[in-house]
């Protein structure tokens, strides 16, 4: 039914207990609104992360600027003084047309330009969350002005607000535990946008039939409201295709694989030099070339211990160090610790992949844990837990979260399951490129008493890169090495250990959790490189 165009029209003898149904579908809406606002803040920020790196400064800024435009929004709507209905509708329509469509224009933005217009792409972040953040701090103030005009006898001002607050921080909170277990895992942000961006769309609708009696152009505002659904409708339809090109565009080979998990995107491609691997937009791994990698992370520290028997690999999820380890008789069980089980089961179960690993993942001798490493470790405490040689795989220390497992109090956990003559090796970024952030590894492992041999190889997909391998005894070469290896030799060992003026050592002082100097450090000559 329509609803009365002013307070004046209410009947007095309406039931106080009485809720109406446009009262009902007001506060819904309030819901709804909050919960289409977060989950556009959080798309933006997940966006920021992947295509941009370091996901604690990305989703810093971005929720700071979010929060800001809201406040302008807010204070904006001040001036608004007359057709409140009709100007929340058109707010709504934008809210979600911008909205949702935001995910989708970020992720074509970022592939159509070049790869130097960083700037550019970041102008358009910005300049959308802005808008979008000011018309989100549009909404509430005058859905709070509807209501306290539609149901002055209802309501005092106090009653009103605790109503509408109290449907806002709900609708907050349903979307902050769906988005990253419900939400993102089955429809991907792109779809995850247009999906929420329908939902404003929808309250605009809802509006435009609550209200109908009162609006004065209800022919048009029914057109707009036709349009946006339609246009919203026509992206989803299309979203399978925009993803495809969006990724094939940036990856550069057909996407032949693709996941969002808890932990990270997933991707990886086939091209004529074979596969690739990237989490979240960074390059792990490329067929033609990864054994070079792998064999130095592995076999420096393996073959240097002489007959390990018990491994652990800290991340490296792939099965590719696993399967360099097996390459040792000696062996006779390895853990691996791996956060995310998309990972490890992607890689046991895809058939080219599994052949890539060489069926390391499903060895007997392997036992899988998934966990956090460093909580994971710190528990082994006081046990038994000894390992012979560790292997630390983690990705590069370009975030908080990840430098963690960069500093001393990680190495001291590290230090503590070495056994008397064993070896922890770490990748440790390119000396090259990031000589400052690979000479800082150096100092925190040193800094916890162990010996640190540091040495690079060159592995074309990433350059120069270097690795550290530390223990309480001084590594000495091998005598000997397993069968079969493409690019490791004992005479080109000693060659891996010798560094160029513009890699030689630089003082840097110890990583700490305390301070994480490494992740600073570590953007900042990485940031040159994308500039």
């Amino acid at each position: 039914m329509s609803l009365p165009a002013s307070a004046d029209e209410v009947p007095a003898s309406s039931p106080a207990s009485r809720i109406s149904p446009a009262e009902v579908t007001l506060l819904a809406s309030v819901f709804l609104i909050a919960a289409c606002g977060l989950v556009y803040e959080l798309a933006a920020g997940a966006l920021a992360s992947y295509l941009l790196g370091d996901s604690i400064l990305q989703f810093s800024t971005v929720i700071g600027t979010y929060l800001f435009a809201m406040g302008v929004g807010s204070w904006l709507s001040r001036f608004i003084e007359r057709q409140l209905v009709a100007q929340f509708l058109g707010i709504e329509l934008l809210v979600g047309l911008v909205g949702g469509l935001m995910p989708a224009a970020l992720f074509v933005a970022h592939n159509a330009l070049p790869g130097s217009a960083l700037g550019a792409f970041r102008v358009l972040l910005y300049g959308l969350v802005l808008l979008v953040g000011a018309l989100v701090g549009l909404e509430i103030p005058l859905v709070m002005r509807i209501l306290q005009r539609q149901f002055r006898q209802r309501y005092a001002l106090k009653d009103l607000v605790s109503q509408v607050l109290t449907f806002d921080y709900l609708g907050a909170l349903v979307v902050a535990l769906a988005f990253p277990l419900l939400l993102v895992p089955h429809l991907g942000l792109i779809r995850t946008g247009l999906v929420f961006g329908l939902l404003n769309a929808g309250v605009a609708v809802w509006t435009l039939w609550l209200f109908r009696g009162e609006l004065r152009r209800w022919r048009a505002y029914a057109a707009a409201c036709a349009a946006v659904v339609l246009a919203l409708g026509a992206a989803m339809a299309g979203a399978d295709r925009l993803t495809t090109w969006s990724e094939d565009r940036f990856y550069g080979d057909r996407v032949l694989y693709k996941a969002t998990s808890d932990y990270q995107r997933i991707v990886v491609t086939g091209g004529p030099a074979g596969v690739r691997l990237f989490l979240n937009g960074n390059l792990q791994f490329h067929e033609r070339d990864e054994y070079r990698y792998h064999e130095a992370l592995v076999h420096p520290a393996m073959a240097g211990h002489g007959a390990p028997r018990r491994v652990l690999v800290l991340g490296g999820g792939d099965g590719l160090a696993v399967r360099e380890i097996l390459k040792y008789p000696s062996v006779e069980q390895v853990t691996l610790v791996e956060l995310d089980p998309h990972m490890t089961q992607l890689f046991s179960t895809e058939p080219r992949l599994k052949a890539l690993n060489a069926g390391a993942l499903t060895s007997p001798k392997l036992r899988i844990v998934h966990a956090d490493a460093f909580t994971w470790l710190e528990a082994q405490q006081g046990t038994d837990a000894v390992w012979d040689v560790i292997v630390i795989d983690f990705p590069d220390p370009s975030n908080f979260a990840i430098g963690k497992l960069y500093t001393t109090s990680f190495y001291q956990v590290v230090d503590q399951h070495l056994s008397a003559g064993g070896y922890a090796v770490v990748q440790t970024t390119s000396p090259l490129i990031a000589r400052r952030s690979f000479w800082t590894v150096a100092a925190t492992l040193a800094a916890v008493g162990l010996t640190v041999t540091p040495y690079h190889a060159h592995v074309p997909s990433f350059g120069e890169w270097g690795f550290l391998l530390a223990g309480r005894r001084p590594w000495r070469a091998p005598t000997a090495l397993p069968a079969g290896l493409r690019f490791l030799t004992l005479d080109g060992l000693a060659a891996l250990q010798q560094f160029p003026p513009d890699m030689a050592r630089v003082e840097e002082e110890p990583n700490r959790l305390s301070n994480q100097h490494l992740v600073r450090v570590f953007e900042e000559e990485w940031g040159r490189v994308h500039q």
